[in-house]
């Protein structure tokens, strides 16, 4: 993928939910829609970020894939909205900013948590994606994240589009630092990063929050972070509305310590403003980023990632006894990471039927994982459809230019 067009530190723009709120969009309405029919309050709202500061702009597509716009019965407008809006974008842009097209959560799971299977989540990010990338963006962000398939389904989606421009993306969690879905953010940012995102971080979450949270991943990432909070927790009016305080410079006095915890990419979610963003970007301008010293890590520590825990292995990891693709898989992962730990496990892939098996149980794993296989199309096979990251301990003799494209793509770590 390529890097990001502009040096970090980069400031991004600030909500557009609820600030069309305060000029007059229901709460529940399809936010894309009534965007399109009052163009000049998005327009007024996108301008005033770029002059507050903002070098990005995001497109208000943040629910205009197929699945979000099916709950309004509006699927059928999916390329107008994302081209309308788009375009929208860049008028207020006015060459004075880059857009980045936003892809949001789709509300489809895959099995066993819902009945959308994992190619297909992929290719309702491809379809939104290629539609943005015909209309001119010059970057994706991948919003509110809840799951890891999401965040996988959306990289692998961008690039089924065609699309190489570089990838942010940003999850949503709790106070603990885990998804809706119970997944670690941490064990994400591994993922996100053996898949060659630019960026990775969150949005959406408590200032407070964010700090912990950026903290704890600045101290096993490699990529720049990206801090998009909210202003913080909204009083609800009573018609439902959220009414957020306006504490543009109690926000932007966080910045110093987001900055000390590897963020290079700013901005807001709900709440937030242009005032918030002209706060922040004269906080930046504050800061010297030279300053920071680089997190020292230990490279004999290797961090790998199930569906929703972060973990650690180094270079001799013993991955016990191969456990191989039966029905009885769940069990074999269950007895081999709970009655005989050994700190990760080997599945072996052996031949198609497998990676049916494995796609529907993997979400049973928590350890890290050595994927096995001697046959590179049933590698890549299982590396697709494995929501974590995971690696291979030499023993199959794959070809070293295999290895090197399932790393490329997958994130495939090679012992």
């Amino acid at each position: 993928m390529e890097p990001i067009p502009l040096s970090l530190p980069i400031l991004m723009d600030g909500a557009t939910g609820t600030e069309l709120q305060k000029r007059g969009m229901p709460q529940g309405a399809c936010t894309e829609q009534w965007a399109l029919e009052h163009p000049e309050a998005l327009l007024e709202l996108q301008r005033s970020y770029v002059e507050a500061g903002a070098g990005v702009l995001v497109t208000p597509t943040l629910g205009a894939n197929r699945g979000a716009l099916e709950r309004f019965g509006l699927e059928g407008h999916l390329e107008e909205y994302n081209r309308r809006l788009t375009a929208l974008t860049r008028q207020a842009a006015a060459g004075r900013a880059l857009v980045a097209g936003d892809l949001g959560p789709t509300g489809q799971a895959i099995p066993p948590y819902g009945e959308t299977p994992f190619e297909a989540l992929v290719d309702l990010y491809a379809e939104q994606a290629g539609v943005l990338l015909s209309a001119g963006v010059d970057l994706f962000l991948v919003e509110s994240v809840m799951a890891m398939a999401e965040a996988r389904a959306a990289v692998l989606g961008i690039r089924k589009a065609g699309g190489d421009k570089p990838v942010l993306v940003t999850c949503y969690c709790d106070d603990e630092g885990r998804t809706p879905t119970g997944t670690d953010v941490l064990a994400c940012a591994i993922v996100m990063q053996g898949m060659g995102v630019a960026a990775f971080g969150l949005n959406c979450v408590d200032p407070a929050v964010a700090e912990e949270q950026l903290t704890r991943l600045h101290l096993y990432t490699d990529m720049p972070l990206i801090a998009e909070p909210s202003a913080g927790l909204p009083e609800t009016l009573s018609d439902g509305t959220p009414a957020y305080q306006d504490n543009a410079g109690e926000f932007a006095q966080r910045v110093p310590s987001w900055a000390a915890a590897g963020v290079r990419i700013f901005g807001g979610c709900c709440g937030t403003n242009p005032g918030h963003i002209r706060a922040m970007r004269e906080a930046l301008e504050q800061i010297d980023f030279s300053a920071f010293p680089p997190v020292a890590k230990d490279p004999d520590v290797i961090p790998c990632a199930s569906e929703k825990e972060a973990r650690f292995i180094t270079p001799d990891v013993d991955v016990g006894e191969t456990i191989e693709c039966t029905p009885d898989l769940v069990e074999d992962i269950l007895e081999a990471e709970e009655e005989r730990p050994v700190g990760a496990l080997r599945i072996a892939i052996l031949e198609e039927d497998d990676l049916e098996i494995f796609a529907e149980e993997q979400y049973a794993i928590k350890d890290a994982l050595c994927l096995w296989s001697d046959v590179p199309e049933l590698m890549e096979g299982a590396l697709r459809v494995y929501q974590g990251r995971a690696f291979y301990d030499g023993t199959a003799e794959l070809e070293p230019e295999v290895l090197e494209r399932l790393s490329r793509l997958y994130g495939l770590i090679v012992l």
